[in-house]
């Protein structure tokens, strides 16, 4: 479902570059998917799906939450990369459907870090 998305990604140098840190690995070890998919819920919901952003481009941190790290790789830390990456409208509330794509494109992206983590 997800590979054009993905193929279109790994072609960006930037989005390439994100890997899971190892305190990442191990957070999500601990917290399993389904808690994380909770964070990435209110991540989105919180940062992301507000037609109205103030700090739209620097809500999402570098690091510091697998979500983070993932929401960088996927294009989905910022309105303006949604647009640019997802074809969603800025300056618009995202529905339910939007952010259910954008969650399920994070966790996606989380399971195939977790499935290279010995390679």
């Amino acid at each position: 479902m997800y590979e054009e998305i993905f193929n279109r990604l790994a072609k960006s140098d930037f989005r390439r570059k994100f890997k899971l840190s190892e305190k990442d690995k191990r957070y999500l070890e601990t917290k399993g998917f389904e808690t994380i998919k909770l964070h990435a819920q209110d991540f989105i919901k919180q940062r992301i799906a507000p037609a109205v952003i103030p700090n739209d481009g620097k809500q999402t941190p570098m690091r510091g939450h697998p979500v983070f790290t993932a929401q960088h790789a996927t294009a989905t830390c910022c309105r303006g990369c949604i647009n640019k990456w997802h074809k969603f409208p800025k300056d618009v509330l995202l529905n339910q459907k939007q952010q259910e794509y954008l969650v399920n494109l994070i966790m996606e992206w989380l399971k195939r870090q977790e499935e290279n983590y010995g390679k």
